[in-house]
């Protein structure tokens, strides 16, 4: 460093601290012939280094790990850390919480009825995740209904336990038009359970129907409810 001495005003002047442009700070400098050929007397070089990066099993969001000294190199200091957050990738298939795994797993309704073993996703790992649900007089399965597979979700960290698998079920119905004939419709209804006994009434009216939307549901009843509240520009509530 050099001591300077700047005009701030009419026969001021104020005192100042400026680096060397001859050594620039370091206190010494170097003649030209022992200068290094690589670093041509600044002390460092640019480099390329490959790091190996460790995750733990189990690792989850947000987590950081550090690679100590290996920030860039100053000359007269000791190097900083590099420091990894993790950030997690949304999975085609799993949902993650903490080290539980959840899977949606599509059922045909003849499997929902009648039972089925198969494999049913492929884990992380590449494994495959076979389930067994036998019939007769067992159970029917029913939509969204959770089968939790204990042990077959993520690594615990620093431990040897794994969380576990829950799948979500969702039973694929056949399409329209998959009845062909009179004869399928009574074989079809021959095996399902009865339906309950008819409601009597004296007065009935056979009505036509239509497929509906529950969006719709009270949207033209003029209630205040059923106002958008997103909807821009609208009136808004005071208070006192």
């Amino acid at each position: 460093m050099t001591e300077t001495f700047q005009p701030v005003g009419p026969g001021l002047v104020t005192r100042a601290m400026k680096t060397c442009g001859t050594c620039n700070g370091d206190g010494k400098v170097f003649k030209e012939k022992e200068k290094c050929r690589k670093c041509k007397g600044k002390k460092v070089v640019e480099a390329r280094k490959t790091l190996e990066l460790y995750i733990p099993p189990g690792s989850r969001q947000g987590e950081s790990i550090p690679l100590k000294g290996e920030a860039d190199q100053v000359p007269g200091q000791e190097p900083g850390d590099i420091i990894f957050h993790l950030v997690e990738v949304p999975h085609d298939t799993f949902r993650r919480a903490g080290a539980d795994l959840a899977a949606d797993i599509h059922i045909s309704l003849s499997e929902a009825l009648t039972g089925f073993g198969r494999v049913v996703l492929t884990h992380l790992d590449g494994r495959g995740i076979q389930i067994q649900v036998d019939q007769p007089a067992g159970r029917v399965l029913k939509p969204d209904q959770v089968l939790k597979v204990k042990g077959e979700g993520m690594p615990i960290k620093r431990s040897e336990g794994r969380g576990d698998l829950f799948l979500v079920l969702k039973i694929d119905f056949p399409e329209d038009g998959w009845l062909k004939d009179a004869a399928a419709i009574r074989a079809v209804r021959d095996v399902l359970p009865k339906p309950k006994p008819a409601m009597a009434s004296d007065n009935v009216d056979e009505v036509q129907w239509e497929d509906g939307d529950m969006d719709d549901y009270g949207a033209g009843s003029g209630d205040q409810e059923w106002e958008d509240d997103d909807e821009e520009g609208g009136p808004q509530c005071a208070t006192q």
